[in-house]
């Protein structure tokens, strides 16, 4: 979720855009996805539905295949092949999501889910608190990702509705291997790269992740600069304790590359004027950034309690402080004719300065303990009981001002920046308790049910506390010829900080969802899955024209995902997915401005060409449907992937592209009066070595 505070209306907008690896009801697509010590391509792609386990959905290392709802996981090899940027890019080739739904922004990732923007965590853990108050996180630090569709508040808490995306750090490996590169791209983008796994001894490993970036970006005076190390220590004194000590040290220095840039003189004509440049830099250089720093500590332990008794503990604390300085224009207050508000010529127009610096500190952990036990000879327990609590603490010290431009030719210099208060404008903090109860029952080794309640206490000095109790249901059989029919029960609680356009609290956001589907799985090499669902929700944030800010009424949304891959004979591997969702029961609000649907298709091809050399050629085709906002629509956009690669012992050389034919479009136009332009073209070359 993307959030921009817009001092000159005294209204908070926003714009949207938010634990493990992809999943898709019952496949990891990926090097990754099983453990195997014969050496192989990094990349190759490997369907494992029968015996991939997971812990996203269950908690539990529950095979994919025994649960009820579709859970997609996307391997770092995957998401590294198809050229992602970002986090969001790790979600481009995912059924029922969105990705970069307000075009690839250097400060925060966002993902919408079933239509839903949807929560982010790390390792079972959220990740993102407040909005603003910290930096992006980086894909090269995580070994998967894992997509659960549909509410997740059972197990995570405060989950959204639509869903959840979890992200899972590496972690120390009892084997001795690393890799480092050296990539240069598009935007004069320059990095290192690497990733160094040493075994101490047969109870101690350790393992070092870092990259140093110097990059510009398709925004003039806007850079992507990013140091990241991430230690982490693993011991295992015994077979059935497993401890992992994990720190993380990231800084950006950075800008925004949504410059907010009006709908009129863009999507739209400006009469009598040129149309704006698409990439049009609006702030102060120099004094324009978004730059941050993130330290975090994570810890976590297995301990296996006996042969049918397992515990787990994990918590983290995150300290984040933030600098965003930022110019945008104001298209809010007359979003028909923002030129208007200011002068008569179409050319001038308010330009919003906003300055914030930010404290963030964070505490989460989640602790459970896992029972396996038997009710009769055919029937199978899995039980599990956990308390996870989550402290937040945020401070910010902001400022605002206001100058008038000719937005057609910005005297940059001549631009103000306004005075930061001393003393904290925001000051808030938030606490959650939760105690969830699921039991995992597995009948004569062909049917799975999962039921789960959970208990919620959120609580807010100054504001009502909220309470919450959801549940969960689901069942899975398998019936032979590979098909697996099933349908599942959840339910979702959220609660939103702020006031609504009359000044009052937001009520925390519910819903409810029924899901059903069936996974087909006749072969190792083949999955698909097909899904629908139906989801009602109350409370939603949605936007007007202008200033307005609103939450809805009932909204029920319905859809459905079709996900396959097969791997054939030759080395030749393509995944398919298509998603679609449509909102009804809008009311006086419209809340249908996010595509209803998305499809795209990856593949590829390995060739072997002897003398340990290989080359691996990729390709993915994915199209985002148009998407309306009040009387204003964005195109549909169609973008192309590419991938070649050439493995050589232990040498690696890939060329990444993504959008390849260079398409221009729109992300998103929003009828409050902004756009925000997609990425254009981005190729990188990288050369690595693997040891």
């Amino acid at each position: 979720m993307i959030i921009h505070t817009i001092k000159l209306a005294s209204v908070a907008m926003m714009v949207m855009a938010g634990s493990a690896n992809r999943v898709s009801a019952e496949v990891a697509i990926g090097a990754d996805a099983v453990k195997d010590s014969a050496p192989r391509p990094a990349d190759d792609i490997i369907v494992t539905g029968t015996v991939t386990q997971q812990v996203a959905g269950t908690k539990t290392a529950t095979p994919l295949i025994e649960t009820p709802q579709p859970i997609t996981i996307v391997s770092e090899n995957m998401f590294r092949s198809q050229g992602a940027i970002n986090l969001s890019d790790t979600l481009n080739y995912v059924a029922g999501v969105t990705a970069n739904a307000y075009g690839r922004d250097t400060r925060v990732d966002g993902f919408v889910v079933r239509g839903i923007e949807a929560l982010q965590f790390r390792d079972g853990m959220r990740d993102i608190f407040s909005f603003y108050a910290s930096i992006a996180s980086d894909p090269y630090n995580f070994s998967r990702v894992e997509v659960v569709r549909g509410p997740a508040s059972v197990l995570f808490g405060q989950g959204s509705i639509g869903g959840i995306v979890n992200f899972v750090s590496k972690t120390p490996e009892f084997q001795n291997k690393g890799e480092i590169a050296a990539t240069y791209g598009s935007y004069d983008r320059k990095e290192l790269t690497g990733d160094l796994n040493y075994v101490v001894s047969d109870q101690l490993a350790v393992r070092l992740v870092g990259r140093a970036r110097d990059a510009d970006t398709y925004v003039d005076h806007v850079g992507d600069d990013r140091v990241l190390l991430s230690p982490s220590i693993r011991w295992k004194p015994t077979d059935t304790t497993d401890i992992t000590l994990l720190g993380l040290y990231q800084e950006d220095d950075t800008g925004s590359t949504s410059q907010f840039l009006p709908i009129v003189g863009t999507l739209r004509d400006n009469p009598g004027q040129p149309r704006l440049q698409r990439y049009l830099f609006v702030g102060k250089p120099g004094w324009d950034r978004y730059d941050g720093r993130s330290l975090q500590g994570t810890a976590i332990l297995n301990q296996q309690l006996g042969g049918s008794v397992k515990l787990s503990m994990r918590a983290r604390y995150i300290d984040s402080d933030l600098s965003y300085f930022t110019h945008y224009p104001d298209s809010y207050s007359n979003p028909a004719d923002p030129y208007s508000v200011y002068g008569t010529n179409g050319r001038t127009i308010g330009l919003i300065s906003d300055a914030s610096i930010a404290r963030l500190n964070v505490f989460s952990t989640d602790n459970n303990v896992q029972f396996k036990f038997d009710t009769g000879s055919q029937i199978e327990h899995l039980l599990l009981a956990g308390l996870d609590y989550s402290w937040n603490h945020v401070k910010k010290w902001s400022g605002s001002g206001l100058d008038v431009i000719d937005i057609y030719n910005i005297d940059y210099d001549a631009l103000t920046i306004p005075t930061i208060s001393s003393t904290p404008t925001t000051n808030d903090s938030q606490k959650q308790l939760g105690l969830y109860l699921q039991d995992q029952i597995r009948a004569w080794d062909r049917v799975s049910v999962v039921l789960g309640v959970r208990r919620d206490h959120v609580t807010s000095p100054g504001i009502e506390s909220d309470n919450a109790t959801t549940f969960r249901a689901g069942i899975i059989a398998e019936i032979g010829a590979g098909f697996s029919p099933f349908a599942s029960y959840t339910e979702s609680f959220l609660p939103v900080a702020g006031l609504d356009g009359n000044g009052d609290e937001f009520k925390p956001q519910r819903g409810k969802q029924y899901e059903y589907g069936v996974k087909w799985q006749p072969d190792r090499a083949t999955l698909v899955t097909v899904t629908g669902f139906n989801i009602s929700e109350v409370n939603r944030i949605v936007y007007g024209t202008g200033s307005q800010i609103f939450q809805s009424g009932r909204l029920k949304t319905k859809g459905f995902e079709v996900e396959a891959s097969r791997q054939f004979a030759g080395n030749y591997e393509i995944l398919l997915n298509y998603g679609y969702n449509k909102v009804r029961n809008l009311g006086e609000v419209s809340v249908d401005f996010l595509p209803r649907k998305n499809a795209s298709i990856w593949g590829t091809k390995t060739v072997d060409l002897g003398g340990d050399m290989s080359l691996r050629i990729g390709a993915g085709v994915r199209q985002t449907g148009k998407r309306r906002s009040g009387d204003i629509i964005t195109a549909s956009n169609t973008l192309v992937d590419g991938l070649a690669e050439l493995n050589w012992r232990h040498f690696r050389f890939a060329l990444n592209a993504t959008n390849l034919f260079n398409d221009k479009f729109y992300a998103s136009c929003l009828a409050r009066g902004d756009c925000f332009v997609g990425a254009p073209r981005n190729v990188m070359a990288t050369i690595g070595y693997r040891f």
